[in-house]
């Protein structure tokens, strides 16, 4: 993250997670400060305690924190005693916990560390010189030293990265750098690397390929060991993991070809995420790909992934049903061919990669539906504006599908109004992507699988702090357009807690707008707005409101989300494992995302879902475990309590 600006009160509220110089003691941060003579000693003391299971040792490496602030546990959320509290955080992917966990303050801390640190066996502790430590400054009065290292486990390969501090002593104004945070994560397992690179298949095929591909696909008298169900981009990521560590695995896509998902939604789609951040895993885009992608380009680019990972693909294809043996935990899952024959597969892993909340989109009740003679749609069943020619079209929603599919309208001279529901997070990609994105994913970023590792190192609970004020620096920058948007009574929000785009992606799951452009249509009035009151029900002619007043329309696009994935969960496996599993999305009060990237409730029931980025760096996670299962490698799993989920 790029960010510059004026420091604030970081004492309360989601900056409270910061290490503010003002916190630390204001110290002074020496003009020739050897970050790496820093670092090296500091990785030093960590093998050694580390290494002897030595708890106390590796805590006092680590500043010291009197609080843990909950900032995603509803209105528990507690601030600090004192203005110069600070926070700490470990956050470890599989390294030490076989999980997704963050610990926030010393206590969690050292209660995770007693559990899992003998039995983990750390060994072969290093720094990682390729890419050396160095000062950072997020804000004026922010600063750290971040610190990559390489350990091994009993079952695998890790890094780590730390962020020290440093900490004022009172008597001789001398520094102590300790770790204001710490990210552990499993690399690849032991014994078990990855076949790409120098372990490709170098022996040469005359002939042979096509048919060894049809027998691959084929699956004729044999069974994977996993099943994906849905092939849209995090399917395939995660069949490509699979595919790496030698797992048999096939992907079952409801769709005639891979990337309809996409191919087959409005015509206006187009990502708004940068291209920096959004390849897939093993195969980048090409250099000469624009910055933002277009819906059909990118169905286009999944298809091409698919036949070049060698991916295993049944089209046309859908899950009937699946059951699990209560004894041997395995499924039973009946597959639907496209020529309409059935086959049942007997498998120990199933994961579901249906889409983002199962995509099937949501449409809320409303008296009066069955007595309108216009049209109603999803944004999900919307396909182009020259559709509706002449007609006058009402738009339900006000987030990002909703402004693509009334520009697409405005844009070929079609009356359309936007019915705004709530207030809406809104930022402009122009200012918003740099500021948020620009350190790690950009032209001249780092390579993406070093930008995905620290990007994953600053947990949620930490990035609270740094998205509240960089949204405020965002909004600076957006000042002219918010200012527009509140002179038409376009009505805005902060975001989660007024820190922005991130968490209201992950509490929320929208209620937001990258603007690309939208938010001009409306200022400049070719986008026409209503939110002056909440619709009570349907018309012959339009839509009725509770002030009385009316809204003339032939067609009502609804853009109101997507329902829960316990619904397509229900339907795939039945009310059992629907009622069973985790909530799935939102943020857990550790701020890591909910039945994510892991089981969520059932033994060798998975989900992966997410922007193009998460389902990029969390498949190898999810492959990693699955891996680690069939090996016999896998150990038992230091759970979080599963109770509020912050949305």
């Amino acid at each position: 993250m790029q960010t510059t600006g004026k420091p604030t009160d970081a004492s309360m509220g989601p900056e409270a997670s910061l290490p503010t110089l003002s916190k630390l003691g204001q110290p002074h941060i020496p003009q020739d400060l050897d970050a790496v003579k820093v670092a090296s000693e500091w990785v030093a003391s960590f093998a050694k305690s580390a290494e002897q299971a030595d708890v106390d040792g590796l805590l006092d490496l680590i500043a010291t924190s009197s609080f843990a602030l909950n900032i995603f546990k509803g209105d528990e959320h507690v601030d600090p005693s004192s203005p110069q509290d600070i926070l700490v955080y470990w956050r470890d992917v599989l390294a030490l916990t076989w999980d997704i966990r963050t610990f926030e303050g010393t206590a969690n801390i050292k209660q995770f560390l007693s559990k899992q640190l003998a039995s983990a066996k750390i060994s072969n502790v290093q720094l990682q010189t390729d890419v050396p430590p160095e000062l950072q400054r997020l804000f004026p009065d922010l600063a750290w030293i971040q610190v990559l290292f390489k350990f091994e486990t009993k079952a695998g390969l890790c890094s780590g990265v730390a962020r020290l501090v440093p900490i004022s002593n009172a008597s001789n104004q001398e520094l102590t750098w300790k770790a204001h945070s710490v990210f552990t994560n499993l690399d690849d397992l032991k014994g078990f690397p990855e076949k790409i690179g120098p372990l490709r298949n170098h022996q040469p095929n005359h002939g042979k390929w096509e048919a060894a591909r049809t027998e691959e696909v084929g699956f004729e008298g044999k069974d994977p060991t996993v099943l994906i169900i849905g092939g849209g981009h995090s399917g395939l990521g995660t069949a490509a993991r699979l595919k790496a560590l030698d797992i048999p695995t096939l992907i079952i896509e409801r769709n005639s070809r891979i990337g309809d998902n996409w191919r087959t939604r409005y015509e206006a789609l187009c990502l708004h995420d940068p291209v920096w951040f959004d390849h897939l895993p093993y195969l980048p885009f090409p250099p000469s790909w624009p910055v933002f992608t277009p819906a059909k380009k990118l169905a286009n680019w999944l298809e091409h992934y698919a036949e070049s990972m060698e991916l295993n693909i049944w089209t046309s294809s859908t899950v009937k049903s699946a059951t699990q043996n209560p004894k041997t935990k395995s499924w039973s899952v009946t597959v639907t061919k496209a020529d309409g024959s059935e086959r049942v597969f007997n498998v120990k892993h199933v994961v579901l990669a249906i889409g983002f909340k199962g995509g099937v989109g949501y449409i809320p009740t409303i008296p009066g539906m069955e007595s309108f003679k216009g049209e109603i749609l999803h944004s999900s069943h919307h396909n182009k504006a020259a559709d509706h020619a002449g007609k006058k079209i009402v738009v339900v929603g006000s987030c990002t599908s909703a402004h693509d599919i009334c520009v697409d309208y405005a844009n070929h001279g079609i009356d359309v109004t936007m019915f705004q529901r709530s207030s809406t997070y809104v930022m402009s990609t122009k200012n918003g992507v740099p500021i948020l994105l620009g350190g790690l994913y950009s032209e001249n970023g780092p390579p993406t699988a070093l930008a995905d590792k620290l990007n994953a190192s600053m947990s949620n609970l930490l990035m609270a702090g740094v998205t509240y004020r960089a949204s405020k620096m965002i909004a600076d920058a957006d000042k002219e357009t918010l200012d527009g948007l509140h002179k038409r009574g376009f009505r805005t929000n902060g975001g989660f807690k007024d820190t922005g785009l991130l968490l209201s992606v992950f509490t929320r799951a929208g209620g937001y707008y990258m603007d690309v452009g939208g938010s001009q249509y409306i200022i400049d009035g070719k986008i026409k707005l209503k939110n002056d009151a909440q619709i009570q029900g349907f018309a012959e002619g339009g839509l009725k409101f509770d002030d009385g007043s009316e809204l003339a329309a032939d067609v009502v696009i609804f853009c109101t989300g997507y329902l829960d994935t316990r619904h397509s969960l229900r339907k795939l496996f039945g009310d059992e494992v629907a009622d069973k599993s985790t909530q799935i999305w939102g943020l857990t009060e550790e701020g890591e995302l909910s039945g994510c990237y892991r089981d969520f409730g059932y033994e060798g029931l998975y989900n992966i879902q997410g922007n193009l980025a998460l389902c990029r760096f969390y498949s190898k996670t999810l492959a990693l475990q699955i891996k680690a299962i069939e090996e016999g490698v896998f150990g038992e799993r230091y759970s979080a309590y599963t109770g509020h989920v912050a949305t």
